[in-house]
């Protein structure tokens, strides 16, 4: 990904081998500037490395003859030692720029690809994890992904730039003492490589943890409202006390293993630096070495200091890098279970007949729906009504294809839903749900979600014809009053038929109606059926409700069953038959009180 980028990292790389090569340059000159303070007093200068003699006779000339050669030496050696550390400043700071931009840009993608991912990802995947370790992913794991680049790709780099250019040139000027001074190189690779592998699973960990803790708060705050009903803050604060403390254990270890980490290398470092000044030390008095080289390697060694400290943060940032990018690519490279066919085209409504083929089909390997066979004509109303869990709104996810039949199969107009596209399905099918969601925004916007360009009359038509328009335009803002978080401020009721407005508004060829009354008052209901009658003439209806009165008036009727249809016919063909239908009918339209419950726990 970062390759995307070939600009900026070609830049971040130049700016890398910048600030090595300043870097490095600056105990070069340091050393030759002791070698020249030595000299002061006398005639010649003597500096060993030959590249700070070419600089100086380059520029010696501006000083002019009869200057002190020495004094000489030492101001030009300022200049570069100034120009060095300011070259070695702009380009670290370009490095860490490119990077950084390198690593936003990805971040960004990231993040582009995730959300598009989880738009994609089927029912099946949203209903078996939650949603806070879900946004966890998208937000802390992508962080970590992305810094990735600066802490830890860049930083490599310059790190082997750097220590490789160093090793050459201290192996170059003095081979014992540049084994010495770099002797702390191998216990460097090997801690860092296992501090590496305790960050890996410890950062994998936290960020499990992480997640958890978001879910917990992910859940209080959905349900505040419960929360304060039956005063159970004690109880949440300490499920929050314990997911916290968890991984505030978790944040511990991982600091305790950077910490020593860093530690030992920084000792490490430290012993090898001593022992360079005791086996140099005894060369200078021997003569075989300037106090200017043995200067040169201790600031060659001090440079050295500060990358070996970075190597822990290298070190932590490869940890994390690679497990949060486990966490992200575990739904990144995941395939969506309901997904176009290659060969997929548009669905082509002619008539708009929908029919269920000998449909089975279960939800982890039990089966919710068996030998399920039915067709809708437009104009025609089937209404489904069974006992919970019998499988009824299984057969509303079916129609729009939220999740595909394991046998038989489903045809619009002939037309097998798996051979089309699902754009072109979803917006043939409109599904009202029982448990409606409505964002953050106006009233407009909710209705209009599915069509954000449609024009105002249009809009009021669908809240109309959901017996929402009078109630709309009583308030204080109208269409453009912004409704709280998962519309709070509207009651139950006034939230469904707000969804049945954003149905309406598409025009769908199919409608199916799961329930989506069920929070609405029998009077309004009636209303709204009544105002639906001319809107669905032409169109094929699905009415499933545990409230007969919702569908009785039905074309056809469907009672379900443990997953089968058992009986089906009309309101009054049900009623004839004496079975199943004719029991929940005297059950909801008989006075309560005529019933009582059995030892069996049943009504009678």
């Amino acid at each position: 990904m970062a390759l995307q980028y070939r600009w900026r990292l070609f830049f971040g790389l130049i700016a890398i081998f910048l600030a090595s090569g300043f870097q490095l340059a600056i105990p070069i000159l340091i050393g030759s500037a002791v070698d020249a303070a030595r000299s002061l007093d006398e005639s010649t200068v003597e500096i060993v490395n030959p590249a700070v003699v070419g600089l100086i006779d380059s520029t010696v000339d501006i000083f002019g003859e009869g200057s002190n050669p020495a004094r000489t030496a030492l101001i030009i050696i300022a200049i570069y030692l100034f120009i060095a550390s300011v070259g070695r400043g702009l380009s670290a700071m370009f490095q860490n720029y490119m990077g950084e931009a390198i690593g936003q840009h990805i971040g960004y993608e990231l993040r582009m690809l995730y959300y598009e991912k989880l738009q994609r990802l089927s029912f099946s995947y949203h209903a078996g994890v939650h949603t806070g370790d879900l946004i966890t992913r998208g937000i802390i794991d992508v962080e970590g992904v992305r810094m990735f680049v600066q802490t830890a790709l860049l930083r490599t780099v310059f790190l082997m730039v750097l220590i490789g250019t160093g090793m050459y040139l201290m192996l170059s000027e003095d081979l014992v003492l540049g084994l010495i001074s770099l002797s702390f190189v191998p216990f460097v690779a090997w801690h860092a490589t296992a501090a590496r592998l305790k960050l890996r699973s410890n950062w994998y960990q936290l960020q499990e943890k992480l997640s958890a803790l978001t879910k917990v708060m992910d859940e209080n705050l959905g349900g505040i409202r419960v929360v304060r009903a039956f005063a159970s803050q004690d109880y949440e604060m300490k499920k929050f006390d314990d997911a916290s403390n968890e991984t505030l254990r978790l944040a511990n270890v991982q600091v305790g293993i950077r910490a020593t980490n860093i530690s030992l290398m920084g000792v490490a470092f430290m012993v090898a630096m001593a022992a360079v000044l005791w086996v140099g030390g005894l060369k200078v008095i021997d003569g075989t070495l300037t106090p200017g080289e043995l200067t040169q390697f201790i600031a060659f060694m001090s440079i050295l200091l500060q990358p070996v400290r970075q190597i822990g943060m290298m070190v932590n940032g490869y940890a994390r890098g690679s497990a949060t990018g486990v966490r992200l690519f575990q739904v990144l490279d995941l395939e969506p279970e309901i997904q176009d066919k290659p060969s997929a085209k548009d669905l082509e409504l002619t008539n708009g007949i929908l029919e269920f083929h000998d449909v089975k089909f279960g939800y982890e390997g039990e089966n919710t729906l068996e030998g399920i066979s039915f067709k809708v004509e437009p104009g025609h109303t089937v209404g489904i009504v069974g006992p919970p869990g019998s499988g009824k709104s299984t057969i509303a996810h079916l129609v729009p294809r939220f999740y595909d039949p394991i046998e038989g199969h489903i045809t619009i107009d002939g037309q097998d839903l798996r051979d089309v596209t699902l754009d072109s399905l979803r917006k043939a099918v409109g599904v009202v749900e029982q448990d409606t969601f409505l964002f953050t925004a106006s009233v407009a916007h909710n209705v209009a979600y599915g069509d954000p360009w449609a024009p105002d009359d249009r809009v009021e038509s669908a809240t109309h014809y959901a017996q929402l328009g009078d109630y709309i335009e009583r308030l204080p803002g109208g269409y453009d009053t912004t409704i709280g978080e998962r519309g709070v401020s509207l009651s139950g009721g006034q939230r469904q038929r707000l969804s049945i407005a954003r149905s309406i508004l598409l025009r769908p060829k199919l409608i199916v109606f799961d329930d989506s009354t069920a929070a609405i008052d029998a009077a309004t209901e009636q209303r709204i059926r009544a105002a639906l009658t001319d809107l669905t003439t032409d169109r094929a209806t699905i009415i499933i409700s545990h409230r007969l009165s919702s569908l009785m008036h039905a074309d056809e009727i469907l009672f379900i069953d443990h997953g089968k249809i058992i009986e089906r016919g009309t309101h009054e063909e049900l009623l004839a038959l004496g079975g199943h239908y004719n029991d929940l009918y005297e059950l909801q339209i008989r006075p309560s009180e005529n019933y009582s419950i059995g030892s069996d726990g049943e009504l009678s």
